[in-house]
């Protein structure tokens, strides 16, 4: 077996070479001139944790940030700051009761509803973001703040920067856009504190880890985790038109379920592949990421839905597309209980889960005693 076998061809553009040159020259400008100092930087009075990638699409950065929260969730007033991206508001938005996805866009709005103890905001300027947030009454201002989406934001200088790469299409083997998915060159990673290779499979040889490793061209600063998504029990879109509290892939399976799956995502296929081993009858109805679903999408879902012959059925979307079906006038009410969204949640590989909850812990913590004693 060769090393690594499991990871994907990844497709470059090669036409596109050119522009890739040109688009990188201009990053490159860029981030000098905030190397150097004409562009500043700027750090805040509290711990502020980055959350990003190299590229664009999908390497888990939500589900990444909600493992951070429940690690520090229970010592620190949280905020996450994110960017909000294509929701339909301006500006700086606290999310409150009367927020919805429109207003704070999928992710956030995602996190809000399941920390409702943390403060959830979003900001296209996540300079001034930080600042309104840090202007709360003292028991209410956030201890930590963690930066959803931010590793290109370098207006602000997060004091612990955290870069995921996907384990498909890891950014080593990437290119700057367009003829690739990269927004910056991949040896950029040098402004990270930790690196984590996400998606990973479960049976990765020690040699696999060795090589990515190399591939990273890492220094002695930063640390690098492997980690993994594990699916959970399915749940209701709407609970409230759903006696079934939590539902079973495995009691599905036995039953023959045929299964539709709705889903708005930048690389749905891990998805895909997942739900293949529950069902012989597998429907896609596939959006692009963060796709806001209209009137004629909602019908087309339901007359596809319709017309599966089979009496045994449901709808699965993902946890964020479930989000923005949610408050979606259009989906008529007798197929309200047929919706159902799988959650993920992250899990450590090589047993690293304790030493990565200790990094976080241990530098919130750090910089908290060295603010004091400064």
């Amino acid at each position: 077996m060769d090393a690594l076998q499991t990871e994907k061809d990844i497709h470059i553009h090669k036409a596109l070479l050119p522009l890739s040159w040109l688009y990188g020259m201009g990053i490159n400008i860029r981030n000098k001139l905030f190397d150097w100092g004409i562009f500043r930087s700027e750090e805040f009075s509290v711990p502020v944790i980055s959350i990003g990638n190299l590229s664009v699409g999908g390497t888990g950065k939500t589900p990444h940030t909600e493992f951070v929260i429940r690690t520090l969730e229970k010592k620190y007033r949280i905020a996450v700051l994110s960017r909000g991206y294509k929701r339909k508001s301006n500006g700086f938005v606290m999310a409150d009761a009367e927020t919805s996805s429109q207003k704070l866009g999928d992710e956030p709005y995602q996190m809000y509803r399941k920390f409702p103890e943390i403060i959830v905001a979003v900001d296209s300027n996540r300079r001034r973001g930080i600042k309104n947030l840090l202007q709360l009454p003292d028991a209410e201002k956030p201890e930590v703040i963690l930066l959803d989406d931010a590793y290109q934001h370098r207006y602000v200088k997060p004091s612990l920067s955290i870069l995921l790469s996907d384990f498909n299409r890891p950014f080593y083997k990437d290119s700057l856009l367009p003829s690739g998915r990269l927004r910056e060159p991949w040896k950029n990673n040098d402004r990270a504190n930790i690196i984590v290779c996400t998606k990973c499979p479960e049976d990765m040889r020690p040699m696999d880890y060795r090589l990515i490793s190399n591939h990273m061209e890492l220094y002695p600063y930063q640390d690098l985790f492997f980690s993994s998504f594990r699916y959970k029990s399915l749940l209701p879109v709407f609970p409230e038109n759903n006696p079934v509290k939590k539902e079973s892939l495995e009691r599905l399976k036995k039953e023959s379920y045929s299964f539709l799956l709705v889903a708005g995502l930048a690389n749905p296929d891990s998805l895909i592949e997942y739900l293949q081993q529950y069902t012989s009858d597998l429907h896609s109805l596939v959006y692009p990421d963060h796709h806001s679903f209209t009137a004629k999408n909602i019908y087309s879902i339901v007359d596809t839905f319709n017309a599966i012959n089979n009496n045994k059925k449901i709808i699965i979307s993902s946890e964020k597309d479930a989000v923005r079906l949610l408050d979606n006038a259009n989906i008529p009410d007798d197929i309200k209980s047929s919706f159902f969204y799988l959650p993920i949640e992250v899990f450590f590989l090589l047993d690293q889960e304790s030493l990565f909850k200790q990094k976080i812990e241990s530098h919130v913590k750090d910089f908290t005693r060295n603010r004091v004693m400064a």
